[in-house]
């Protein structure tokens, strides 16, 4: 019987004119027919022509599906194919390429599907979100913002951020705060990839105009799954640092340093998401000089793709210039969408 609804749900799709058709089979035996949009964090898209929003269901609550789609897929273990997905007799997902190669694996290890029919802008993710705060006692006013963009293609993704902070009361100078990047990630077979950043900082507690950092290295995920991604790289980076409002003609402003980092994302906990990156600059040709950065963001899912934020930054320098302080940090609580 589930065959026959199947097979009748395709053809009425076709003949209603709809440009491709994947076919899912839910655990409780509901069957969706439409287009698999993608596979991320657990949780898959799939658009229908008989629905004004995308259907939002969790990878492991699929029994089988049947694609015309080919997909960018990325499996547990690090490897990328270009295939579409039609699972077979015996609980496992075919993977048939182009050139009709065939790999079999199990549902669980497939943690990200994306087409490769779509354009740019199907590539694109962004999130932007706010808090602004105000208190009556000493006129305090603060805003802050935190925001991302992205671009995924087959073999390398790209990420853009910039957040910032600015804070006023009388009869005390203004708090700013400022930084954001640009990183490349080139992924490489077994789960290896190449990370090259450009990142950007200032703010006043540290006395920092602008701190410019450039780093590469050699990077592997040791948990890549539907439930958590854990990634560490290492490799080197170069530090341009200029302070006001102080003479700094007698210090180095730019020098050579290491990089240790890792970065691990859990999302499998309903419509939490929590995110943390550590990295960690020993220096090179400043010697005893040790720096370290720190990003937290926990954020809860709304409907309508809105989000509530909560994020915290923190940087620290053992070295500070003087009259600096050696930590700065800020904590920002916003609300936000993303597209």
């Amino acid at each position: 019987m589930k065959k026959i609804l199947l097979i009748v749900l395709t053809l009425i799709s076709y003949l209603s004119g709809f440009s491709q058709v994947d076919s899912l089979i839910l655990n409780n035996g509901n069957v969706i027919v439409g287009e698999l949009k993608s596979l991320d964090k657990g949780v898959a898209v799939i658009e229908t022509d008989y629905s004004d929003k995308d259907f939002n269901i969790e990878w492991d609550g699929i029994k089988k599906l049947y694609t015309t789609t080919s997909y960018l897929v990325t499996l547990e273990n690090g490897k990328r194919v270009n295939a579409r997905l039609e699972s077979s007799k015996q609980n496992t997902i075919n993977l048939i390429e182009e050139n009709g190669t065939i790999n079999s694996v199990k549902p669980e290890e497939i943690v990200f599907l994306k087409s490769v029919d779509k354009g740019f802008l199907d590539r694109v993710y962004a999130t932007i979100d706010i808090g602004f705060d105000l208190a009556k006692s000493n006129n305090l006013s603060t805003f802050s913002a935190r925001s991302t963009a992205g671009y995924l293609a087959n073999r390398w993704s790209l990420d853009i951020n910039f957040n910032s902070m600015y804070s006023t009361q009388e009869n005390a100078d203004a708090t700013k705060r400022t930084d954001g990047g640009l990183s490349y990630k080139f992924y490489l077979p077994h789960d290896w990839y190449i990370p090259v950043s450009i990142s950007y900082l200032s703010n006043t507690e540290q006395r920092l105009d602008a701190r410019y950092n450039v780093l590469a290295g050699v990077g592997k995920y040791i948990i890549h799954s539907n439930h958590a991604y854990w990634g560490v790289a290492g490799g080197a980076s170069y530090n341009n640092e200029k302070y006001s409002p102080i003479d700094t003609s007698s210090l180095k402003t730019s020098s050579m340093e290491g990089y240790l980092g890792t970065e691990l994302n859990l999302f499998d906990i309903g419509d939490l998401s929590l995110i943390t990156t550590a990295k960690v600059f020993p220096g090179i040709t400043e010697k005893g000089r040790w720096r370290a950065d720190f990003n937290f963001d926990m954020k809860y899912d709304l409907p309508l793709d809105f989000y509530i934020k909560l994020g915290y930054s923190l940087n620290w320098d053992n070295q500070p210039v003087e009259g600096a302080e050696a930590v700065d940090y800020v904590l920002h609580t916003g609300f936000g969408w993303e597209w």
